[in-house]
């Protein structure tokens, strides 16, 4: 069904069209290199995701061996038990051969369950490996959003000698952090691709993880955006702005700005209330 579950050629695809994308924009600057370093990881992911979901042949071949020994010694049991001489049963022969079979089923089983354990271990170590290379990458993604302050691009306050240089103009600015959320959601979506045919109660834990990480680190890129938002709203002279020193907090919707024109508003208030005094 294909659109119960990823593509990763077109996941590929996507990531080499956001690549395209930034170079347009910013060929200059690390975040192209970044963005086709996620198109080397998804190409990977195609590939590892592949070699997880396959049966691992020398460890099958091993478990069919054992089975194999398994149903033998049974077999061996059963015609040893058949076995008379005289008309009667050997007693202490069939009691050996018991114990044998016995130890020999316990021996086995435990091979076969160590076996099938085994295939499941390496499979969620190469996950495990891979998904704390998709951790580090969107880590990365933080790293190059981190100093791209609106506040720097305004050229509000004074800069010091340390401080970052701002080249870019508010709208080459949510650009770059909307590539950067965009790029946050694609490790997202590449780190789902481990789990898709592989339902491991680990390595499902491992991408939530990871996603919960990228969602968290997107909300922050977001409440930028937002904030460059409302700053070129209030260049526009619109009715309905918000105030442009309102906190980044208020920006993230956990408290609610006034609008400017309530703010009008009540000033046309206090000055027709003054004149009347």
């Amino acid at each position: 069904m294909p659109y119960s579950s990823l593509n990763p050629n077109l996941l590929v695809k996507q990531i080499e069209q956001l690549r395209l994308r930034i170079h347009e924009r910013f060929s200059e600057r690390n975040i192209v290199k970044v963005c086709a370093e996620l198109k080397s990881h998804a190409e990977q992911a195609d590939a590892r995701a592949e070699w997880i979901s396959r049966p691992i042949l020398p460890v099958r071949i091993s478990i069919a061996g054992l089975l194999l020994m398994l149903v033998l010694t049974v077999a061996y049991f059963i015609w040893s038990k058949l076995q008379f001489t005289e008309g009667v049963v050997q007693f202490t022969e069939t009691i050996q051969v018991f114990e044998a079979g016995i130890n020999a089923a316990v021996l086995s089983g435990a091979g076969i369950f160590f076996l099938l354990q085994s295939e499941r271990r390496l499979k969620r170590q190469r996950t495990l490996d891979a998904l704390h290379e998709l951790r580090s990458l969107a880590h990365v993604v933080d790293m190059h959003q981190l100093t791209k302050d609106p506040e720097h691009v305004l050229g509000d306050g004074r800069s010091t000698e340390h401080s970052p240089p701002s080249t870019l103009t508010l709208f080459e600015l949510t650009r770059y952090l909307d590539y950067c959320s965009e790029m946050l959601a694609l490790i997202g979506k590449v780190a789902a691709l481990y789990v898709q045919e592989f339902d491991d109660e680990v390595a499902v834990a491992a991408v939530n993880e990871i996603e919960d990480l990228t969602s968290g680190l997107s909300r922050k890129i977001w409440q930028k955006i937002m904030y460059v938002h409302n700053i070129d709203r209030a260049m526009e002279g619109q009715d309905t702005i918000f105030n442009i020193s309102m906190t980044r907090t208020e920006i993230s919707g956990l408290s609610a700005p006034q609008p400017v024109s309530n703010r009008k508003e009540s000033t046309n208030h206090e000055e027709i209330a003054e004149k009347n005094e």
